[in-house]
């Protein structure tokens, strides 16, 4: 269920940038959480599971917000 929200969120993020993967955003975001020097990025499958468990807690972040007004 953690991965299906993680890609659900990810997925109305994609949305909101468009789907833009190179674009600003998305760099920055590679960048803050993995660092500049692509050398050092963790594997691909982590990477991956990295981004699903963001994208869980930006949802999780998001309900939050919604259940505070």
């Amino acid at each position: 269920m953690h991965a299906l929200r993680g890609a659900w969120n990810l997925f109305l993020l994609g949305c909101k940038t468009r789907f833009r993967l190179r674009g600003s955003y998305w760099a920055w975001r590679m960048e803050t959480a993995f660092g500049a020097d692509r050398s050092k990025w963790p594997s691909a499958a982590e990477r991956r599971r990295a981004a699903l468990d963001y994208g869980a807690w930006a949802g999780d972040l998001r309900r939050m917000a919604r259940d505070r007004r």
